[in-house]
């Protein structure tokens, strides 16, 4: 069962936190990319649905293991024009069939999956074929002083952002999980603390 802390402070905190003008413009940068029918993993409390374009979009379902934050979702602003559907699960066993979405979209959430090989290969499934990845991740940072202090503060930090992670690699974890990247940009984002700055996005496909 989930803590008081899990259900009535981390969801409020997450909101905000991810709701940076740094990371705004991130999701800025790589939301309206998307088309076609959408997934988005982690959907949270609904920060990307501003930034699709429902001349390109079918349809956004977003999915999220929390209940709380689903909520916060389903409220948030998008235009009104954009279908939206908001639906609980987790990015390891997607509840849809095969070959389901044109894109998926990705932004700070394979920080804090269970396991990101199992999310991307969930991905991979759902795909149709050509599809696309479309991903804004902040992870391992190449500056080794950086990612040794990320390593170390990670079991502490995990514990208080609900299971997110500053260690894990972006752009290696894709590769090792057969994905294709295509064009990828990578910055540490201003204004922001270097150990949970690094931030790598782009697009992807599975080979």
């Amino acid at each position: 069962m989930a803590s008081f802390y899990e259900r009535r402070i981390l969801p409020g905190l997450l909101t905000c936190a991810c709701g940076s003008p740094a990371i705004m413009r991130q999701r800025a940068r790589i939301v309206p990319q998307a088309h076609g029918d959408v997934l988005e993993l982690g959907v949270g409390g609904g920060l990307n649905l501003a930034f699709y374009d429902p001349a390109k979009v079918t349809r956004v379902t977003g999915i999220d293991p929390s209940p709380e934050l689903r909520d916060i979702a389903l409220d948030a602003p998008h235009d009104p024009a954009l279908q939206v559907r908001v639906v609980s699960g987790e990015a390891e066993a997607l509840p849809f069939p095969d070959h389901s979405f044109d894109s998926v979209v990705c932004t700070f959430t394979l920080c804090s999956v269970r396991d990101p090989g199992r999310a991307l290969a969930e991905v991979s499934r759902v795909l149709k074929p050509g599809g696309q990845f479309y991903f804004c991740e902040h992870g391992l940072s190449p500056e080794p002083d950086v990612a040794r202090w990320q390593r170390r503060l990670d079991p502490l930090w995990s514990r208080l952002a609900g299971g997110c992670h500053l260690n894990r690699p972006v752009s290696q974890t894709l590769i090792q999980s057969g994905y294709r990247l295509g064009s990828v940009e990578r910055a540490y984002l201003p204004k922001t603390p270097r150990i949970a700055g690094w931030n790598e996005w782009g697009a992807a496909q599975p080979s």
